[in-house]
């Protein structure tokens, strides 16, 4: 059990015996509350704290804990029908709709497995070299200073060599994750009212920022090698975008890899547009089978791409650190909008990510990952062939975390999924990933957020349940 875990329990107890206790008594010292309940004084600690933190114990440094008084206010009523109007606007665009987000991200309840994460699990964080990172950094002299509005140079500098291109430091920018990035690069880009290009499917944040900032995400399909160039041509000239959203390496939820023979193409393709690509590159440190391909920025010989690389996927969700990349003027645009934003990133987590890349774990690290997530993927594939043989994928992700599954035609993928949820399996409806009308009904299977094979083999087995159930 882990250390949160046995803190809440430990709270739990203690607040069903609150009301033996007068207000302003004294509780049991962290001692004997060790003593009693067989845990850690540092589980105590945190109970503790999880009580004071709810107003129901207060703690006296040198003196112990005390149940608290009561707060002395009244609850209101308060008439709020006002806000119907006052929220209702004439342009809608802007409007802000995380539905498809807020899913994904919310952490299941205890039983349900969870087949619709977005990030890896426990198992496979690298929670030690974090931990040592982390208090490493915090003790380094000057680590809670201020620290340069474009980040550490240090820390720019070790993105810019990952990249290659010849790109320096002075062309990268250090943000608080992934889709922070993204809504920073997509309302410098491009102007409130304009079209937008993605990939069809694409991920629904990515959507859901586009949106946020009044823009209009126009899709592009793509098929096995990536976005449909012919397509990507018209759609250009059709809606005069100048930015194309594009995922080239494991597209989420396709996982399909740009092929080599469209990757300098489509950079061309933009630039006769005079238009912007957008580069997700949040799986690079995700391949399961082998070296990648480079990144499109080190290609890109007009500074045409705008690259977003991510360290959360590939470490743990509560390590907000990526990189925004761009050559020429549209760099500062960027840095504008980020200062306005969010001022900087934290240092201390800028400097302990800093130690977490540059310590010898982190090769082991991505190895072991690397390795993680293949045994997940193949125990999917396998659980799929024999329990749902018929939506099992032809052709596997080369990396990334995720299955992307059609449905037979007619299938309702909201009660599939509404069934599955019901039998103990969370994951998630295609229907989110599409900017416009889904051509077909589909589901996505996560498995980077699971314990290994024998919980994919029970959750596959729940959904094959409620895929009989719903169809």
């Amino acid at each position: 059990m882990s250390n949160d875990s046995s803190a809440r329990n430990l709270a739990n107890a203690l607040r069903d015996e609150l009301h033996h206790y007068s207000r302003g008594e004294k509780l049991p010292s962290n001692r004997a509350l060790v003593e009693r309940f067989g845990v850690s004084p540092v589980t105590v600690s945190r109970a503790l704290a999880m009580l004071t933190a709810e107003g129901l114990v207060v703690t006296r440094p040198g003196a112990g804990a005390y149940r608290a008084e009561p707060a002395a206010h009244e609850r209101r009523t308060i008439d709020t029908s006002w806000q119907q109007v006052a929220l209702t606007a004439d342009d809608q665009r802007g409007v802000v709709d995380a539905s498809g987000l807020s899913t994904n991200l919310a952490v299941p309840p205890p039983g349900v497995i969870s087949f619709n994460g977005g990030f890896v699990h426990r198992s496979l964080q690298p929670e030690r070299p974090l931990a040592t990172a982390l208090a490493a950094a915090a003790r380094r002299p000057g680590a809670w200073e201020r620290p340069p509005l474009e980040g550490l140079t240090a820390l720019r500098t070790w993105f810019a060599r990952e990249l290659g291109g010849g790109l320096t430091a002075a062309e990268v920018l250090i943000s608080g994750g992934g889709q922070a990035a993204l809504t920073t690069a997509l309302r410098a880009l491009a102007p409130p009212g304009s079209a937008v290009l993605v990939e069809s499917p694409t991920y629904p944040g990515a959507l859901a920022a586009a949106r946020a900032a009044g823009l209009r995400p126009v899709p592009v399909p793509v098929d096995a090698d990536g976005v449909r160039l012919d397509l990507l041509r018209e759609v250009f000239a059709a809606t005069g975008a100048k930015v194309f959203y594009a995922q080239p390496l494991f597209q989420n939820p396709t996982g399909a890899v740009l092929a080599p023979d469209r990757r300098r193409e489509v950079i061309e393709v933009v630039h006769a547009a005079g238009a912007f690509l957008l580069e997700d590159d949040w799986a690079r440190h995700l391949g399961h089978d082998g070296p990648v391909p480079p990144p499109l920025i080190a290609d890109d010989p007009y500074g045409a791409v705008v690259h977003v690389g991510s360290l959360t996927k590939v470490t743990s969700p509560n390590l907000r650190i990526a990189a925004l990349v761009a050559r020429g003027p549209v760099r500062e645009r960027l840095r504008a909008i980020q200062v306005v934003d969010s001022f900087f990133v934290p240092r201390p987590l800028q400097e302990a990510t800093l130690d977490l890349v540059g310590a010898p774990a982190w090769p082991r690290h991505l190895r072991a990952l690397a390795a993680g997530l293949r045994e997940r993927r193949d125990a999917m594939v396998a659980a799929l062939r024999r329990d749902i043989p018929e939506l099992a994928p032809a052709r596997l992700p080369t990396g990334g975390h995720y299955l992307w599954l059609r449905l037979p035609a007619g299938t309702d993928e909201t009660a599939v999924v509404s069934a599955a949820w019901r039998a103990g399996v969370a994951v998630s409806a295609g229907r989110a990933y599409f900017a416009a009308e889904a051509p077909a009904p589909y589901l996505r299977l996560a498995f980077a957020d699971t314990a290994g094979a024998e919980e994919i083999g029970e959750g596959v087995h729940r959904l094959a349940t409620a895929y009989a159930e719903a169809g």
